[in-house]
C-alpha cells in the first residue's frame, strides 16, 4: 500500500534526468510556482546527451530569427514538417511546439544565462521540400559559456564529443572568427561551446535557484496511487531504494533507449549498431512509462547518425566508444559504398535521412542491402582533411584500412573488388563532368554548406571530388544514432497519455524520452533539442501553474 511507503524526501516536482529538456523543465517548474523541485540524475554528471551534442536548437519562427529580419510563416512550417513526416503529426502537439518554442526561447533569454543567436545561412536539412528555409534562420547556436561561473560544479558537466574544449560558439569555430587575443581570454575563462555551453548555462540556472541535483539516483519505478503518479523509487549508489514523493508530478526526461539492446531489437525499424549518445541512455524512462500504462508512439524511429567504432570495451562492464561520422563523408573525394562496392545514397545528405538508407532490405537476398558499408577516400583527401579524430596528414588510425590499390583495399575490407573499381571510375567520370547523375550530390544549399563542404571550391565541387591518388583508405561505418525518437505519447502540455488518450495524472515527459513531436522528421540543426527544450518548458510551466500540491 502506498500509504505505508516511507519517503526519503518530498518535493513539489521530481525531474528524472539532467539533460537540456530536464533542466529546462526543472527551472520552469520552479519559476512558475513549484518552488520545491528536485532533479534525480542516474550518473555523477549533468548534461546528458545535450552536453555531448552540437548544442543547437531548431525552432521555427523564433524571436532571434525575426530580429535578424528572417520572416517565417505558419503555413510554410506545417508544409515542411508534413513533408518530413507525412500523416504522422499530432496537430495539437505540433501547434504546442510552434507556439511554445518561441515562448520558451523568450523565457530562456529573460530568465537564464542561456544566450542564443541565429547561425547565419544554416539551411534546413531538407532545403528542397516545400516550406523549407534553404538559406537558414530556424537553427540557433549557443554563445560560448564560461565554466568558471559554475565554480566547484564545473567538473560535473558531461564532456563534449570534441577531442578538446571548443572555446567559441559553433559559428565562431567554423568561420574562424576568433583572433588569438580573444581565444586566449576564452581559454583563461574556461569558455566552452556547443552542447557544453547549453548544458553549462542551464546548469547555472539550476544552481542559482537552489534546485538540488541528487546524483547517482537511478529512477526505476513510478509510484501510482488511485491512478495518479505520486512519486519515484530510485536506486542509490549502493543499490538501495531511494523513494521521493512528488506532490505535483514527475517529469520523465531520461533520454532514449539506444543503449538497451533488447529495446532496440524490439522496437526500431532496423539495426542500430553504433550509438553516439551517453551510454546511460538505456530506456529507464520508457520502461517506467510502460509500467505506468502510457501509450507509446514513434517507437520505430531514431535520430540516425553515421558513426565509427573507435574502441572496443576493455573490460566486461565497459561499453564501446563510437565517433561521429557526419563530416567526412560529405567532403570532396569521399564516397560511401556497400558490400557490392556500389554507392547507395547522396553522401552529403543530412545524417538522419542518410541513416534511413541503411535499412533498405533486399528481399531476394534476405539481407540489408547497405549494411555493412564503408567510407572510401584517397591520399589527397587524407592529407587535406581531418578524418574523425585524426588531423590532416596524421597517423593512420587503427580503424582505417590502407592499401596501394582499390582492388587490394576491397579485398581487405570485404567489398567486391570489381564492383568498387567500376564504381570509383564511374563516380570520377561524373565528378569531372560536373554532376552526380546518380544521387544529385551537390545540387542544394545543404550539400554545399561550409560546415562540411570545402569552401576552397564553388558548388558542386565543395562536396564532389575525384578519388584517384594512392594509397586508398576504407573505414567500416556503423548504423549509429544520436538517440531514439520513440516513447510515451504526450498532449500539448507534455502530460503523458494512456491508451484511452487521457492524461495520466502527475506524469509528464520531454526530450528523447517522449514520442518525438516531429515524428520521423529532423527539421534542421538542433532538430532534437528545439522540441526537447520546448516540451521541458511546457511540462514545467504546466506543473507550476496548473497543478496544486497534494
Amino acid at each position: 500500500m502506498t500509504e505505508d511507503l516511507v519517503w526519503h524526501r518530498e518535493a513539489d516536482v521530481v525531474v528524472l534526468g539532467s539533460g537540456g529538456a530536464a533542466m529546462t523543465a526543472a527551472i520552469a517548474a520552479h519559476d512558475f510556482g513549484a518552488k520545491d523541485v528536485v532533479i534525480l540524475e542516474k550518473t555523477g554528471m549533468v548534461g546528458g546527451t545535450t552536453a555531448m551534442s552540437g548544442g543547437m536548437l531548431w525552432v521555427p519562427n523564433n524571436p532571434h530569427q525575426l530580429a535578424a529580419g528572417i520572416e517565417d510563416d505558419d503555413e510554410d512550417i506545417v508544409a515542411y514538417l508534413d513533408a518530413l513526416s507525412p500523416g504522422a503529426l499530432d496537430p495539437d502537439v505540433l501547434m504546442a511546439f510552434m507556439e511554445g518554442g518561441p515562448e520558451m526561447l523568450g523565457y530562456l533569454a529573460e530568465k537564464t544565462p542561456v544566450k542564443l543567436h541565429v547561425f547565419n545561412d544554416f539551411p534546413d536539412y531538407q532545403p528542397y521540400l516545400p516550406g523549407a528555409k534553404p538559406q537558414g534562420g530556424r537553427s540557433l547556436d549557443n554563445a560560448a559559456f564560461s565554466f568558471a561561473r559554475l565554480g566547484k560544479w564545473s567538473q560535473r558537466v558531461n564532456p563534449s564529443k570534441m577531442a578538446y574544449p571548443l572555446r567559441g560558439s559553433l559559428m565562431e569555430a567554423v568561420t574562424g572568427a576568433l583572433d588569438e587575443t580573444t581565444l586566449a581570454e576564452r581559454e583563461a575563462g574556461d569558455y566552452r561551446g556547443l552542447g557544453q555551453a547549453l548544458a553549462g548555462s542551464l546548469f547555472l540556472a539550476v544552481i542559482e535557484r537552489d534546485i538540488p541535483v541528487e546524483f547517482e539516483k537511478r529512477a526505476r519505478h513510478l509510484v501510482k496511487d488511485n491512478g495518479r503518479i505520486i512519486g519515484v523509487v530510485a536506486d542509490d549508489a549502493d543499490g538501495n531504494d531511494y523513494r521521493v514523493r512528488a506532490r505535483r508530478g514527475v517529469v520523465i526526461a531520461t533520454g532514449g533507449f539506444e543503449w538497451n539492446e533488447k529495446l532496440v531489437k524490439t522496437f526500431l525499424r532496423g539495426p542500430l549498431t553504433g550509438p553516439v549518445s551517453v551510454p546511460e541512455n538505456e530506456g529507464d524512462g520508457l520502461l517506467m512509462a510502460i509500467e505506468a500504462g502510457a501509450q507509446l508512439g514513434n517507437m520505430q524511429h531514431a535520430y540516425w547518425m553515421q558513426s565509427v567504432l573507435e574502441m572496443k570495451p576493455q573490460h566486461r562492464n565497459a561499453k564501446p566508444n563510437y565517433l561521429l561520422g557526419s563530416d567526412e563523408r560529405a567532403r570532396p573525394g569521399a564516397i560511401l559504398v556497400n558490400r557490392t562496392g556500389k554507392r547507395f545514397v547522396n553522401e552529403a545528405a543530412n545524417y538522419n535521412a542518410l541513416g534511413k538508407a541503411l535499412h533498405a532490405f533486399d528481399g531476394g537476398r534476405h539481407e540489408y542491402a547497405n549494411l555493412p558499408y564503408w567510407l572510401i577516400i584517397d591520399d589527397r583527401y587524407r592529407n587535406k582533411y581531418h578524418t574523425f579524430n585524426t588531423p590532416a596528414g596524421g597517423p593512420v588510425p587503427s580503424f582505417m584500412m590502407q592499401a596501394d590499390t582499390l582492388e587490394e583495399l576491397a579485398k581487405m575490407a570485404g567489398i567486391d573488388p570489381a564492383g568498387l573499381l567500376a564504381e570509383v571510375a564511374h563516380f570520377n567520370a561524373m565528378v569531372r563532368a560536373g554532376h552526380d547523375d546518380d544521387f544529385c550530390r551537390g545540387d542544394n544549399s545543404y550539400d554545399n554548406f561550409y560546415m562540411w563542404g570545402d569552401m576552397d571550391y564553388e558548388p558542386p565541387y565543395r562536396t564532389l571530388g575525384v578519388i584517384d591518388q594512392a594509397p586508398f583508405y576504407a573505414v567500416k561505418m556503423e548504423a549509429g544514432a544520436l538517440g531514439t525518437a520513440g516513447g510515451p505519447r504526450t498532449n500539448a502540455e507534455a502530460q503523458v497519455l494512456d491508451w484511452n488518450d487521457e492524461p495520466i495524472p502527475g506524469l509528464y515527459a520531454a526530450g528523447n524520452a517522449m514520442a518525438a513531436v516531429l515524428g520521423e522528421g529532423y527539421g534542421g540543426a538542433g532538430g532534437t533539442l528545439g522540441p526537447g527544450l520546448t516540451f521541458g518548458y511546457l511540462a514545467g510551466k504546466h506543473l507550476g501553474t496548473h497543478i496544486p500540491n497534494r
